[in-house]
């Protein structure tokens, strides 16, 4: 599972980069900005303070959009974004055991914060 994760973050990382590249496609960078937008935008299809399920589309929507803009990089532009992003999480090794840890403490703040609100 570690491993799928890596691979995940790594080829999330990528296609940040490749949103950047001049050589990336307008509907492959429209696509990724989509996918972005909507995991920060407050309207969801399911809101996110509806608990599990609220967060459930954004962990099926998001990655299916960005799934479908890497299939719309060249395959120049996402080999040199993978290495980008792979000599980042050499240099940076703890950025995404620091991203989960910061998750599950934002997940246990708000579970925190539900519970109090209910029993008040």
């Amino acid at each position: 599972m570690i491993a799928r994760l890596r691979l995940f973050w790594r080829d999330a990382l990528a296609l940040l980069f490749a949103v950047g590249d001049r050589r990336t496609p307008t509907r492959a960078r429209l696509a990724a900005l989509l996918a972005l937008a909507y995991a920060l935008s407050p309207v969801d299809l399911l809101p996110d303070v509806v608990p599990l399920a609220g967060w459930g589309d954004d962990l099926l929507v998001v990655p299916t959009i960005l799934a479908l803009a890497a299939r719309g990089l060249p395959a120049p532009v996402l080999a040199d974004a993978r290495v980008r992003s792979t000599l980042l999480q050499r240099r940076l090794p703890w950025l995404l055991p620091g991203l989960g840890l910061l998750a599950l403490v934002g997940a246990g703040l708000l579970v925190w914060g539900l519970l109090r609100a209910l029993s008040g």
